[in-house]
């Protein structure tokens, strides 16, 4: 099963409370405890999420008593992937999709071209989902729903 993490679900999470809050004041910032509290996440995974995303670029820090977090760009800047290789790194639907030389078969591999294809597919696909399309619920999706189908031509061997 292909899923992002539970930090990169959370970090998502948090990130959509401070483009909420961007929407009211983009001045404003908020507290590592005012996000926990919003997001109903536990304050020290808050922490835990915040030094990465701010070292992503996705977060601003501010220090001192009016201190706290708000989004570094506005929340329609910000594409998943962005979040999710703050989070976990590069994406790679397999290892040789994102590094080469890991792998015995590489060279006579009949599936890497293809694989490197899905991959570059999901990416795009995160990249064009923004922060700020996370905030509302998409009306038109619901459980019952069959996932959108997406095209893609394979590699010829």
């Amino acid at each position: 099963m292909l899923r992002v993490t539970k930090l990169t679900d959370y970090a998502t999470v948090v990130l959509t409370v401070l483009a909420a809050q961007s929407q009211t004041g983009p001045e404003r910032v908020l507290s590592a405890a005012e996000l926990a509290e919003r997001s109903g996440l536990e304050a020290p995974t808050v922490s835990k999420l915040l030094k990465p995303l701010a070292q992503a670029g996705l977060v601003e820090g501010f220090r001192g008593a009016n201190g706290g977090y708000r989004l570094a760009r506005a929340a329609d800047e910000i594409g998943l992937i962005e979040i999710v290789e703050a989070m976990e790194g590069p994406l790679g639907m397999t290892e040789c999709s994102v590094h080469e030389g890991n792998c015995g078969l590489e060279r006579q591999c009949g599936v890497r071209a293809n694989w490197r294809r899905i991959n570059d597919v999901v990416v795009e696909a995160l990249r064009n989902v923004t922060l700020a399309q996370m905030l509302a619920p998409d009306a038109s999706f619901s459980s019952a729903t069959p996932g959108r189908r997406i095209d893609l031509r394979l590699a010829s061997a």
